[in-house]
């Protein structure tokens, strides 16, 4: 296998309960798929010893940030691809927040230059209801608050050209990455497949999919197989 010539990284960002996780594994096993070694950051929050959610503070936060950045320093070299679940760009966002929309310890010059580290940025947006795991918050408004000012900052850290967005109902388990991971390759002005790998065949849809049948509007399963 010939290797890339130099590592990528691609992160899956947004507010919580929108599937990211989710999509940040299954993209990874396309690129594993395509002969690729892959490494996966898994979100650093649910370690934070200083608390989460709307109680959080800007100390809490900031240990999130940085705790995000030395993972992917540890992890970007190790494989081909590094997949992260979250970037410092929603992680700014919740400490933004958490500090009344101010900046206390003046870390948005290191977010602003570490945000060009990643060669794609794929923003979920949250049309899905959250659900409840027992660590995150379930609060419609908080997440609301953490989209909003992703709507205002991601403009000024992420290059219009390396940021896709992608509804979070459509995350579904028939959901096809392999355009996505080929565009990421593209951006390295290298082929997707290693050498003596064939493209595998698309995902199939389930016969759940295939039948589509129409939710009640508090029926979540239905949801999460495809509407």
């Amino acid at each position: 296998m010939v290797p890339w010539p130099r590592n990528a990284k691609i992160a899956f960002i947004g507010s919580h309960g929108i599937r990211k996780t989710t999509a940040a594994l299954a993209f990874a096993s396309a690129i594993q798929r395509a002969g690729r070694s892959v490494e996966f950051a898994r979100e650093v929050v649910r370690d934070n010893p200083l608390g989460i959610n709307e109680g959080a503070t800007s100390e809490a936060q900031l240990w999130v940030l940085t705790s995000q950045i030395r993972r992917e320093l540890e992890l970007s070299r190790k494989a081909e691809c590094l997949v992260t679940d979250r970037g410092v760009m929603d992680n700014f966002a919740y400490y933004l927040r958490a500090g009344g929309g101010e900046d206390p310890f003046e870390v948005e010059p290191l977010v602003r230059k570490w945000s060009r580290t990643y060669d794609l940025v794929v923003r979920l947006t949250p049309d899905v209801e959250i659900r409840a795991d027992g660590v995150r918050s379930t609060s419609d408004r908080f997440r609301d608050e953490i989209e909003a000012i992703l709507d205002a900052r991601l403009p000024r850290l992420v290059p219009r050209d390396r940021l896709v967005i992608q509804a979070a109902s459509g995350i579904t388990e028939d959901h096809d990455w392999w355009p996505l991971a080929e565009q990421l390759a593209s951006r390295l002005g290298e082929p997707l497949l290693a050498r003596g790998v064939s493209r595998p065949r698309p995902p199939r849809p389930s016969a759940a999919r295939r039948r589509r049948p129409k939710p009640a509007p508090d029926d979540q399963l239905a949801l999460d197989l495809g509407r």
